[in-house]
């Protein structure tokens, strides 16, 4: 038989309960021994982390460096095979030089900077108290970052920083090289090549599209007639291009003001997505849904290309058609709305 001298059948005394015994508390382990690093113990350890911190501030100037010879010098060509070098070295620059400060700030930070643990015991708040011991605090960050008694570490990295904003202020600027006020370029946005009785035509190739050419279920990429007679075709086509689709009828959620924006069935609507912009090319047949292969934003046909699922703010943009005496579809008018994503002065 067991013992059973300090319990009963009820109660046999195994489990522990609140208030019987005496429990010790946990006492405060206090931090682990600090190991110091190569950096810490070794002046020639550490002057070399100070080059190679350095090193990696100087590899961001040089990516900069690489952006403005593309930007400047390689984007001098009209070629496909320069084009694709130019993007793939501004790219190239864009990544060193972020990833060179990036990567220089954490080395530096783990090799040289203060890194033993502390603890701060809680006090009450003292609001002028507060404010010194916050000034003591950054003074003391900017003492143990060294940058101070540092200077090859200090100058490298305010040349990087100072470097890499640059060629966005260049993007920025070369968006627009005509000087045209800001209502102008809004108005490019807002306008494009499409009037009345502009035909559509296919893309590329520019051959006139009748009405009895669209079957059900069929799509065209369509472009207006005379588009390679623009001053800036590229840029017109990119506000310009549609996608023309037949549908029955019947299966059409149609508002009152649009019922004479189609012909029979056949709609045409803007293929930039009102996302940011990328091309909306794939059309399911099946369920009537036009997608941006970018962001997945999915434009349902029968509702007027209204956004039933993604990031897209609104729907597409109807282009009003109908057809001509010889049976050709033409345009009503340009777009009743702008074209493309959001901005800030659309209405």
């Amino acid at each position: 038989m067991g013992d059973h001298s300090h319990g009963s059948p009820n109660d046999p005394g195994t489990v522990a309960k609140a208030g019987q015994g005496s429990v010790e508390s946990f006492q405060d382990p206090g931090l682990p021994p600090h190991r110091p690093r190569l950096a810490d113990v070794d002046p020639r350890a550490a002057k070399r982390a100070e080059r190679q911190v350095s090193l990696l501030f100087v590899v961001s100037i040089l990516g900069t460096a690489l952006f403005f010879v593309a930007y400047f010098v390689v984007g001098r060509t009209d070629s496909i095979s320069g084009i694709r070098l130019q993007n793939t070295l501004l790219g190239l620059g864009t990544a060193f030089a972020m990833l060179g400060i990036g990567v220089g700030i954490v080395h530096w930070a783990k090799t040289l900077m203060p890194d033993h643990e502390i603890t701060e015991m809680r006090h009450e708040i003292r609001p002028e108290a507060d404010r010194q011991e916050a000034e003591a605090m950054i003074g003391d960050i900017l003492e143990e970052t060294g940058i101070k008694r540092r200077p090859l570490i200090r100058n490298s990295l305010i040349a990087a920083v100072a470097l890499a904003p640059i060629p966005a202020i260049f993007m920025f600027r070369d968006l627009d090289r005509t000087g045209a006020t800001a209502s102008e370029i809004v108005d490019r946005l807002r306008y494009t090549m499409w009037d009345k009785d502009t035909k559509l035509v296919r893309d590329p190739s520019g051959t006139p599209i009748k009405a009895s050419d669209v079957q059900i279920g069929s799509a065209f990429h369509v472009i207006p007639e005379g588009l390679d007679d623009a001053e800036d075709p590229l840029n017109e086509k990119a506000k310009a291009v549609v996608l023309l689709m037949r549908l029955d009828p019947k299966e059409m959620h149609i508002s009152p003001e649009r019922e004479t924006w189609h012909h029979d069935g056949i709609v045409a609507y803007s293929k930039i997505c009102t996302h940011v912009g990328c091309p909306v090319a794939l059309y399911e047949q099946q369920t009537h849904h036009l997608l941006c292969p970018c962001h997945q934003s999915t434009f349902d046909l029968t509702q007027e290309c209204k956004v039933i699922f993604g990031p897209a703010g609104h729907a597409l943009p109807q282009l009003p058609i109908t057809v001509d005496s010889e049976g050709y579809l033409i345009a009503q008018s340009d777009f009743h709305e702008p074209v493309g994503p959001s901005y800030w002065e659309r209405g």
